[in-house]
Formats: structure tokens, sequence, C-alpha cells
């Protein structure tokens, strides 16, 4: 049984592809609005795959969202394909 996990980010990488500070990841998470984040003991992960539904879910232009994708997306996408391949 092949088990394919997802691509995790660290809260730097995670920072870098949101654009965001990692103290506003922080603060994000303490008051339950950012995007979903695992706990492995004390290190904090970002799925690859999470990280684009949030971006979706939070675009001020979802209705677009179609036609036009923003570069964080993009990003989201490369980092998801690099680690498939």
């Amino acid at each position: 049984m092949d088990i394919t996990l997802p691509q995790l980010l660290n809260e730097k990488e995670t920072s870098r592809m949101l654009a965001v500070s990692v103290a506003a990841l922080r603060r994000w998470r303490r008051e339950h609005r950012g995007p979903r984040f695992v706990k492995l003991q004390r290190a904090v992960r970002y799925s690859v795959s999470e990280l684009s539904q949030f971006l979706e879910r939070n675009s001020s232009w979802h209705e677009k969202a179609a036609d036009s994708r923003s570069a964080a997306q993009r990003e989201v996408r490369r980092a998801n394909a690099t680690a498939q391949g």
C-alpha cells in the first residue's frame, strides 16, 4: 500500500510563500484565522495544498480565480510539482 504524504513547509518557508512575517503566521494561529497547520511535537508545519486552498478562500477576487492566479498560488503549485517530481 503506497501512502502519499503531503509536502509540508516550515514557518519560514510559509511566510515567504504568503509574503507575510513569521510573527503574522504565529498571530494568525493564536487567533484561529490563518491557514490550517499541523504540529509535530513542537514543530509547526503547513501543507502546500492547504496553503493553496487558504489563498483561494481568502482572495478578494474569488469570483475571478478561474481566470487569473496570484504569484503566491503559482509558487505553491511550483513547490508542489517539485516535491512530486
